[in-house]
């Protein structure tokens, strides 16, 4: 059986899984995606937030103590939804449970939109930038993380034993859903090519205005031999795009 959006994170035993995966030392999301995206946002203070598959919103919490004005977190899956609202307390932040496929993203209200490896998830990623164009203000930010094209693209190198000690890039240029096993399970990601998600954005009325891979920094990093490691290949992409007046 493979599991397709928040119905992954719903399986107990994978979200079990993805929070041990979260809290072991210098994990790939504190180390090289949190770093990167928060560089990105760049100064939040008075910023109206919207964290479209916000996760355990632990981000939010960081953003709401940098002074953001207000900060609404949505995701599908009711085991990230109820972590959220652990994260949350004592905060001005809230979340709610809604597909952000789906969810009624109300017009011109946000000046900043926020995703974190969310959107390779999605099949229409481009109705998703539509809804977030919309959700904007004029000038406002949309920034987000996936998982590098290079990393979705096969997945073949995850079948031996062990800590995988090579990538494969294979059928990039074949913009479809890849099945492919996950903290135990198996789950179904879309790839797409770095040209389909720019195409994207552009074609959704957006300005891009940055462009980032995972390049480590050594600062994040107490082990040498996990820096190393992670100066091979991107695990993740990120795009800063804005919406013109």
């Amino acid at each position: 059986m493979s599991y397709e959006g928040p119905q992954f994170y719903d399986n107990a035993a994978v979200f079990q899984t993805y929070m041990q995966h979260r809290q072991r030392p210098e994990n790939p999301n504190d180390t090289l995606e949190q770093p990167i995206t928060l560089a990105l946002l760049g100064s939040v203070s008075g910023a109206h937030l919207l964290d479209v598959g916000c996760g355990d919103a632990a981000l939010g919490k960081t953003l709401l103590a940098q002074g953001a004005a207000s900060y609404l977190g949505i995701d599908g899956s009711r085991n990230m939804v109820e972590q959220a609202q652990q994260t949350l307390t004592g905060t001005t932040g809230k979340v709610i449970q809604a597909d952000i496929r789906s969810w009624t993203y109300p017009a011109s209200t946000f000046d900043c939109v926020v995703s974190r490896l969310a959107l390779h998830y999605i099949a229409d990623v481009d109705d998703v930038f539509r809804q977030v164009f919309r959700t904007l203000r004029p000038m406002g930010r949309f920034v987000f993380s996936i998982e590098h094209p290079v990393i979705t693209s096969c997945d073949r190198a995850w079948h031996g034993s062990g800590r995988r000690q090579s990538w494969i890039v294979d059928d990039y240029f074949d913009s479809s859903c890849r099945v492919t096993h996950w903290l135990g399970e198996q789950v179904v990601k879309y790839h797409r090519t770095v040209e389909d998600y720019f195409l994207g954005l552009q074609t959704a009325g957006f300005v891009v205005e940055r462009l980032r891979e995972s390049r480590p920094e050594r600062q994040w990093f107490v082990h040498e031999e996990t820096y190393q490691r992670r100066t091979r290949i991107p695990l993740f992409l990120f795009l800063a795009a804005r919406k013109p007046v």
